[in-house]
């Protein structure tokens, strides 16, 4: 890794054809769950006790690496927490990001020694290193904490920009990095991530002899969305009393509006300010969910009836509907 002033240097992004793929052919043999109602249910699979080859610290929750006999690529176990659905939530946000186009690490529902979790396919190989938000953001922006993981004002979308502006060589290469973040933020308007925080998202970095080479990472880790932590009884209430729209408003996500904010604007109140304000930016994945919003529902659907309940579907689609159709009113 290399520094000069204080900015990490890239020399160049790579376009989305150069870079490793966000997902592969499933090497796992299926489980004879049921299947969602009206198309094929997601493949779950089994990860075996000596496929193990180390934990992760980073992150609140258990989780664990693995590999598969002869293979090179990596896969992270990871453990929801209990009573969440964070295992499906993980699935349906990368099948959707899949479905809006937007570069994302890929995720299989997995068992592990008969326990149900997610599995999210690692993209820091062929020699690259992941770098986090928050190191680089510490090298750009004046006295920013980067141990401060929640409430940090200073992790501001305009900041994030700044930092991304400033990590690359070339402006072509900060563009493609930019609207690449952008995605991420509609994704996440989308889904209703709440979880933007500095260490989920990065820069994919290698040496190579002309310097160090990379791009802004795919996105990952979008557990805390779709309701994933609420009782069966608050999502029947929410539907019920059509108060799905309430709950998204009043989500807190990790990425600031302001430096002075107390806490960060929910996903899809930062999404309508970052379109206004950067609409070049957020034309294109804008219109990926106007394309994609009759989709949405099948995505949710493939999940394994014994893996989330029908209520937990019911409001899954609900909050996307309603997350979209604000979405689609900010680029007009």
């Amino acid at each position: 890794m290399v520094f000069a002033h204080g900015i990490v240097i890239i020399a160049n992004g790579e376009p989305a054809g150069g870079r490793p793929p966000a997902s592969r052919p499933e090497p796992f043999r299926k489980s004879s769950l049921s299947a969602g109602r009206g198309s094929a249910a997601y493949r779950i699979v089994t990860v075996e006790g000596e496929w193990r080859t180390g934990s992760e610290a980073m992150g609140s929750k258990p989780k664990f690496w693995y590999r598969l006999v002869d293979e090179d690529d990596r896969w992270l176990f990871k453990y929801p927490r209990e009573g969440s659905g964070e295992h499906w939530a993980e699935k349906i946000a990368a099948e959707t990001a899949g479905r809006l186009g937007v570069h994302h690490a890929g995720v299989k529902l997995a068992m592990f020694q008969g326990v149900r979790g997610s599995v999210t396919e690692s993209f820091a190989r062929r020699g690259r290193i992941l770098i986090h938000g928050n190191e680089v953001l510490s090298r750009t922006t004046i006295s920013y904490d980067r141990e401060k993981r929640f409430g940090q004002s200073a992790h501001t979308l305009s900041n994030i920009f700044h930092t991304l502006e400033a990590s690359f060589k070339t402006r072509n290469a900060a563009a493609i990095a930019k609207r690449q973040f952008a995605g991420y933020i509609v994704l996440d308007a989308l889904i209703g991530n709440t979880d933007r925080h500095h260490e989920n998202w990065g820069l994919l970095v290698k040496r190579t002899a002309s310097g160090l080479c990379g791009f802004l990472a795919p996105t990952f880790d979008h557990a805390s969305s779709l309701g994933r932590e609420l009782s069966e009884e608050k999502r029947r209430r929410g539907l019920q009393d059509g108060t799905v729209g309430c709950y998204s408003e009043k989500g807190r996500g990790g990425v600031f509006w302001s430096d002075s904010g107390r806490y960060g604007p929910s996903p899809i109140g930062l999404m309508r300010r970052a379109a206004e304000v950067y609409p070049d930016l957020f034309r294109q994945p804008i219109t990926r969910v106007r394309e994609q919003r009759d989709a949405l529902r099948d995505v949710v659907r493939r999940v394994p009836d014994d893996w989330m309940s029908e209520s937990a579907k019911d409001f899954a689609v609900a909050l996307m509907h309603y997350n979209a159709a604000q979405i689609a009113h900010c680029m007009k």
